[in-house]
């Protein structure tokens, strides 16, 4: 488990590092996106992940990493629009940004120590291409959920399935860093 922490952080400060930077050059213009037109940006990644993974030929040279990530930092981003609800235009600082996005990660990092430690760790075994068929999963159950208003029955709600995409493109990474 050390060891994933480790890999999961290091992946995470990849990811934070490039959230920031675009902070910088774009702001939060992403404060106007209703919630389910993020879901839709974390199902086009994740749709061209799947397209990578399964084609022949590329015609865009970036790969897969660079998906995960965008994945990771959306989600983040569709769990602040879910606490802060959707604005007109930028109403939040950098430093409260980066304050919230930081909050997530620990929520996501704690989830994940909990379910590897009832888990196993059984993603290790598993293939990056069936990872991303569980992101796709989730996308289309918070889509669902965003379809009913929010509402569930006996389901999780978005935030958990947020976070379960976030980890599993943590998990992605690694897995993609170990090769």
């Amino acid at each position: 488990m050390e060891k994933t922490l480790q890999q999961y952080n290091k992946v995470i400060n990849t990811c934070r590092s490039l959230f920031e930077k675009k902070l910088k050059d774009y702001g939060a213009s992403w404060r106007i996106l209703r919630l389910p037109s993020v879901t839709d940006q974390i199902f086009i990644k994740a749709n061209r992940i799947r397209n990578i993974q399964d084609a022949a030929e590329q015609k865009i040279e970036e790969g897969q990493e660079s998906e995960f990530i965008a994945i990771v930092n959306y989600s983040v981003i569709a769990l602040i629009q879910l606490e802060k609800g959707l604005a007109v235009q930028v109403d939040i600082s950098e430093d409260e940004i980066l304050n919230l996005y930081d909050k997530y990660i620990k929520i996501a990092r704690d989830l994940m120590e909990k379910k590897n430690h009832d888990y196993g760790e059984s993603w290790r075994d598993m293939r990056v291409s069936s990872i991303t068929d569980l992101i796709l999963q989730k996308i289309l159950r918070v889509k669902q959920i965003e379809d009913n208003q929010g509402k569930t029955i006996v389901s999780e709600g978005l935030d958990a399935n947020y976070l379960d995409m976030l980890n599993y493109a943590v998990f992605s990474l690694i897995k993609l860093s170990e090769k």
